[in-house]
């Protein structure tokens, strides 16, 4: 495996063959987290050879381990390992950028979706969040929640949601969950280490970078809220939103679904129907989800939107998770071995089921079901993804379909 970093004058053709591998991807990459990670070892495991088994393992578990969107932190640690700072960028361009622009190309023709066919479409996109989500809370439960003291702390966490409300619920939530885990979880979440794949230094980030990126993480965490609440402007306080959003999505990229709901819809910024059709319509698009935000930058009913707003949205959520894995992979092999740290872990992934869980509720099913025949459609899409692991495409045209079946035959009958 070639893990030098190339010297200057062979760093461009390195990088533009990063960008063409990893905009082949973004463009073909459907399924979500999951599949994503499987494309990427047929990709550079076992087609390229630019990572062997263990060094991919180990950096998908790191990815994993850190609040973001692990397909996109692997990406982007991918191309930094090919290409150096560059090719990182290149990485998550080629794999960001096709779903960025579809996503917005759905967004300027929304407002335009009327009568019985657009309303059928935006209502079946709704019933598409409904089976997806309740899919993800499903399986993060069984893989994150296997005995009773993690299924403990998600029904904790579920029931604290009922009771909070306000801008910090989720991150008390998580905050909860990591003490909880430290508390009950020592015993299940310890793992021997294991040697980390031809050691970390491999991953060409040094100690001064990795700490580099950690202080403008926390800088920007804890000081764009201070500044945004003293008077700053309207996009300062956009970023701010989404950039926190990023920054505590532990367990996924559905987990951002409650996170970016309180930012956007409580605050008036984006209209309930409007959410829930864009989070309905990434299911549908490849490359990672996280690109919903450039979909609610466009949609925002205040300036900035559109470009500008899709631009602070999808730059201020995707930044967090690339500083974090930046700042976390010089370090990687000591982090993973303390048992403290691999029990907090356990408690904030079993928190964020029941903060997946709330969501479920509020607002996809009360936003989406609103007849016997919404919860057939529903439950249907479940079933199919579930059973019989068809793809979320294949779910999304379904439901479109039957949503525009329902408004034509309620239009009819009301004529």
């Amino acid at each position: 495996m070639d893990t030098d970093l190339p010297s200057s004058h062979r760093s461009l053709p390195r990088v533009f063959e990063v960008l063409i591998v990893f905009l082949k991807l973004g463009l073909t990459s459907f399924g979500g987290p999951i599949a994503h990670i499987g494309y990427f070892r047929r990709e550079f495991v076992e087609r390229r050879r630019w990572l062997d088994d263990e060094a991919f393992t180990d950096l998908i578990g790191l990815c994993q381990f850190l609040p973001g969107p692990a397909s996109s932190q692997a990406g982007f640690s991918i191309g930094v390992l090919r290409a150096g700072w560059a090719g990182g960028l290149a990485a998550w361009c080629g794999f960001t950028l096709p779903s960025v622009c579809v996503m917005l190309a759905f967004a300027a023709i929304a407002p335009d979706l009327s009568g019985a066919a657009g309303t059928g479409v935006i209502h079946g996109l709704k019933l598409v969040a409904v089976a997806v989500v309740a899919q993800a809370v499903w399986d993060m439960a069984r893989r994150l929640c296997p005995d009773r003291r993690r299924a403990a702390i998600a029904l904790a966490s579920l029931a604290l949601l009922s009771l909070l409300s306000g801008a910090y619920a989720q991150l008390i939530v998580i905050g909860a969950g990591a003490l909880l885990g430290v508390a009950l979880c020592r015993t299940t979440a310890a793992q021997a280490p294991r040697p980390v794949a031809r050691r970390a230094g491999d991953f060409q980030v040094s100690r001064a970078a990795g700490i580099a990126a950690l202080v403008v993480f926390c800088a920007l965490l804890f000081a764009l809220p201070l500044w945004a609440a003293s008077g700053g402007s309207q996009g300062l306080r956009v970023f701010d939103a989404f950039y926190r959003s990023g920054a505590l999505v532990f367990g996924g990229g559905h987990v951002v679904l409650p996170l970016l709901q309180r930012e956007t819809v409580a605050t008036g910024w984006v209209a309930p129907n409007d959410f829930l059709a864009g989070y309905g319509a990434a299911q549908a698009v490849p490359g990672p989800l996280f690109t919903f935000a450039a979909f609610l930058g466009w949609m925002m009913a205040v300036s900035p939107r559109h470009w500008s707003g899709a631009l602070l949205a999808t730059v201020g959520i995707f930044l967090p998770g690339l500083l974090l894995v930046l700042a976390a992979l010089p370090w990687w092999q000591a982090l993973r071995a303390r048992a403290t740290m691999s029990a907090a872990l356990a408690g904030v992934n079993a928190a964020v089921v029941g903060l997946l869980a709330a969501a479920l509720y509020s607002p996809v099913w009360t936003s989406a079901v609103l007849s016997p025949a919404d919860f057939a459609v529903a439950c249907i899409g479940f079933f199919l993804l579930m059973r019989w692991k068809v793809p979320p495409l294949a779910v999304v045209v379904l439901c479109v379909a039957a949503g525009i079946a329902q408004a034509v035959l309620h239009q009819g009958l009301t004529i």
